[in-house]
């Protein structure tokens, strides 16, 4: 026969080492992520130098959508062209790394997001002075967030630039 007894004191050890896991599990599960849903931008935008702040996150809608581009001073039509699913490669072959260039330049960076699924919104632009062909607003979305896009001529000779004006 074997009998093993416990002490009072091993208890309260494994009941607070239990209670440190918990805390710590839930801890990670709540942090936030390490990116920012609301980043400054100065000057550039028509505020005239003064610091702007555009939110990222929480575009759940299209509505959402539409009012994040007017942060950036940009009139589109009320429902996107066009609603797609795209996945960012693995490796960036030399036009997509040029292209994440121009995400880096705004804050962004898609290197983050290889191999994830993403959705793209594609709005015609309304309101871009100084061009008479179609504009177009490409907004990259991963879990409510805008993490990508850019504003572009639909023309193949035409433009591509970030999203501040």
């Amino acid at each position: 026969m074997f009998v093993y007894s416990l002490k009072a004191n091993t208890i309260k050890f494994f009941g607070v080492l239990s209670l440190a896991l918990v805390a710590l599990i839930t801890l990670i599960a709540f942090l936030p992520s390490n990116e920012p849903d609301v980043a400054t931008a100065a000057g550039g935008d028509g505020s005239g130098g003064k610091t702007v702040s555009i939110s990222y996150g929480k575009v759940k809608t299209n509505e959402d959508r539409i009012k994040f581009l007017e942060q950036f001073g940009w009139n589109v039509a009320a429902e996107p062209l066009e609603t797609e699913e795209v996945v960012i490669p693995a490796e960036f072959d030399k036009v997509f790394a040029g292209y994440n260039e121009i995400q880096k330049s705004q804050g962004l960076d898609l290197g983050k997001y290889k191999k994830k699924k993403l959705t793209r919104y594609t709005y015609e632009v309304t309101n871009y002075e100084g061009y008479e062909g179609k504009v177009l607003a490409n907004i990259l979305v991963y879990r409510n967030k805008v993490v990508g896009g850019d504003i572009c001529s639909a023309d193949s000779d035409g433009f591509l630039q970030g999203f501040e004006k």
